[in-house]
């Protein structure tokens, strides 16, 4: 392949005119960019290792303030030097009660310049003014609906009932709010908002900046334009002519390769290629790990042939199956994980994909390890990439939530040596949509829905033995309780009473009674884990099922799984069980690895799904919708072997993938098409049953690992 890229570079590397060589079948017209000159207000944004810091960041610039993110520590007369207006305290993964040394300047608080304190920033506020924070039995990981006071001045011109995002495990209660500050919004008996009685401080428990939180762009604005005074005078550059201004400098008069999965994201990044550099200086890649859905490294190669890219693609399935890394256990000692195809742990499949994919280019093109060596490799890395896999690029106190492909430990090696270009890497999946329209990408590129590059590996839970959390027989008696609620009021053991005294919103409780009334449900784990994210840390814990003989009331079903995990931390997902109820307990799983079968069964699964919303016109109603293999087979005969495998449903709602709604059937999938891929599914060899996934983000994460 090196030889191929030399033999393609055969034109001089003078500059070319500011229009560039554009893909051939691509639009090439160009806004106007629009830039700001001289001095302009702006924010401070206290990096605590939030997963939404860079979100922060984002909204405020969206309103034309300046923002900049800084260390959680910066001193007070740093920030009085620099000139900055307002002050924002992120969230983060760690725990006020716990994590006493990472804190924030105190002096700010002794202070006049206006302070916003977001989760872990408005505990942070309170501690420091004299108030408590306590770690209880009640999470809250989800959209809510909260109390505010809006004669608050950071509530103007809103109504009393909102609905905000809510993640955190660590609370404060009405009576530990310190003296010097009063409450100003409520979600049942916690603390959801304070303000200082007379300085311009103020902190909120949720999330205003982002999607869930209806409002949040409003109290954005009330906070830096009726209490910081901020003055909105300052403008982004335009983000594509961004883009290309800075691929230009990074790239030089080096060569490229293009890693293209089809997905939107490595598209638009080739696409940016194309329109900044000479075509001669690229290679588009493509790669067929074995993980593909049905036909599509065929289909990849053949529709970026409609504008203009040649891929050259790879079969490196082999490679694949039997690729390996070295990890770090938790004794801190480096060790060689299983092979791909024997491997079970989320986290190990995904670093041994991440590497894998990095061995494999290197081997067609060995310049790319070379320091001095004058090919770069380009990849379609997103904000939230870095984020979730904790990149000192993306936060210094973030919480791995799980290792991406693309920012794996031999990434970001060659990151360090400057042999990796990323030109989306500060961008979330609706703006490299908005840059994609910018550029004139066809809509069947710009409306696809993202596509994991470890692909079908990490939609197949992997397992050779159960996993069930120590006080499972507990768990598994509580959720029981929970959908039978009525009942519980007469039950006077010790896990009846634990279990009442932890749902203390009246709301809920009437909500359950009723529900329990009305319905009969039933509860139980599966013996399982996936990945989630709570209180911007990472979980890795048990999905619950609900089932019942009953049509699902899906409304309620939501509201309920946004209960469960509230109550039962070693759950962060909740999924609906087709077909006749499940009494559980299930405590046996299908032994599945990464292998032919469950592969085969998977993939066509996956296309049947695919095929029957773009034929019912759902596809564009959805955001995306991951088809999940599990290892639990429900109805097998007792003494005889777990052999089947069940699938999950995970349409989901979100804009820009840090946030999101299950996709409620009847509103936003219809109820028909939800049952037409039941029937059908259910009728596919070897699986057992079919499950909704009924859960928000957070608590669980868009894919299941």
């Amino acid at each position: 392949m090196a030889a191929d890229l030399e033999r393609k570079r055969t034109r001089s590397n003078s500059s070319k005119e500011q229009s560039g060589d554009d893909i051939p079948n691509v639009k090439k017209e160009k806004k106007d960019v629009e830039t700001t000159d001289g001095l302009v207000d702006k924010v401070a944004i206290l990096d605590a290792g939030a997963q939404y810091g860079k979100v922060i960041d984002r909204r405020i610039r969206e309103l034309n303030v300046k923002a900049d993110l800084l260390p959680l520590n910066a001193p007070l007369q740093e920030l009085i030097a620099e000139g900055y207006k307002a002050v924002i305290i992120s969230g983060s993964p760690e725990s006020v009660v716990l994590s006493a040394d990472l804190s924030c300047d105190g002096q700010i608080f002794l202070y006049n310049m206006p302070i916003l304190g977001i989760c872990y920033g408005m505990q942070l506020m309170n501690r420091h003014l004299g108030g408590k924070v306590s770690q209880g039995q009640l999470r809250e990981d989800g959209q809510f609906s909260i109390s505010l006071d809006t004669s608050c001045e950071l509530f103007k011109e809103l109504t009393e009932k909102q609905d905000v995002l809510l993640t955190h495990g660590d609370s404060v209660t009405i009576n530990d709010v310190a003296n010097q500050l009063e409450t100003v919004a409520r979600s049942g008996n916690l603390v959801a908002a304070v303000a200082h009685k007379s300085k311009p401080f103020y902190g909120v428990q949720f999330h205003p900046e982002t999607d869930l939180t209806t409002n949040g762009k409003k109290m954005l604005k009330n906070f830096l334009f009726n209490i910081a005074n901020i003055q909105p005078s300052f403008t982004l550059t335009k983000r594509l002519d961004c883009c290309l201004h800075n691929i230009k400098e990074a790239v030089g008069d080096n060569r490229v390769l293009v890693l293209v999965s089809g997905g939107v994201d490595s598209t638009l990044c080739a696409a940016l290629m194309y329109k900044a550099l000479d075509t001669d200086q690229i290679l588009p890649l493509h790669v067929d790990t074995g993980f593909m859905r049905k036909n599509e490294s065929k289909q990849v190669k053949e529709s970026l042939k409609l504008i203009g890219m040649d891929l050259k693609v790879i079969n490196a399935q082999v490679a694949f199956m039997n690729g390996q890394t070295v990890v770090v256990g938790r004794d801190g000692q480096e060790y060689m994980t299983k092979p791909l195809k024997a491997a079970t742990y989320s986290e190990h499949k995904r670093n041994i994909i991440g590497d894998t994919f990095i061995k494999v280019v290197t081997e067609e093109v060995p310049e790319l390890m070379e320091i001095d060596g004058n090919i770069l490799l380009v990849q379609g890395t997103l904000r939230p990439d870095l984020i979730e896999s904790a990149s000192s690029m993306a936060s210094s106190h973030a919480n791995m939530i799980k290792t991406h492909h693309n920012d794996t430990k031999l990434v970001r090696y060659m990151r360090d040596q400057g042999r990796v270009i990323e030109p989306l890497k500060d961008f979330h999946k609706d703006e490299v949509r908005e840059i994609g329209v910018d550029l004139g990408l066809p809509e069947q590129f710009l409306k696809r829905h993202p596509f994991p590059g470890p692909g079908l590996a990490i939609r197949i839970i992997c397992a050779d033995n159960p996993f069930m959390v120590e006080d499972w027989t507990d768990i598994n008696m509580k959720l029981k309780l929970l959908v039978s609620f009525h009942e519980l009021m007469e039950h006077t053991t010790p896990i009846a009473k634990s279990l009442l005294s932890s749902i203390s919103s009246p709301a809920e409780r009437v909500f359950l009674m009723e529900l329990s009334q009305q319905f009969s449900l039933h509860a139980c784990l599966l013996p399982i884990r996936t990945v989630g994210v709570q209180g911007d840390r990472r979980s890795f814990s048990h999905p619950a099922v609900i089932s019942g003989s009953v049509r699902p009331p899906w409304t309620d079903l939501i509201k309920l799984a946004k209960i469960i995990p509230k109550v039962l931390h070693c759950v962060n997902r909740v999924t609906w069980v087709f077909g006749d109820p499940v009494e559980g307990p299930i405590e046996e799983v299908t032994p599945t690895f990464l292998t032919a079968t469950p592969l085969g069964k998977l993939r066509e699964v996956d296309y049947l799904t695919n095929e029957i919303l773009r034929e019912s016109g759902t596809m564009d109603s959805i955001s995306q919708m991951p088809i999940v293999l599990i290892p639990i087979h429900f109805d097998h005969r007792p003494l005889t072997p777990s052999c089947q495998h069940s699938v999950v449903l995970r349409p989901f709602i979100t804009a820009d993938f840090m946030t999101g709604l299950p996709a409620v059937p009847g509103k936003d999938i219809p109820v028909e098409v939800v049952s037409k891929l039941e029937v059908l599914i259910s009728a596919c060899s070897g699986i057992s049953r079919v499950l909704y996934d009924l859960t928000g983000k957070p608590p669980g994460t868009t894919e299941w690992e």
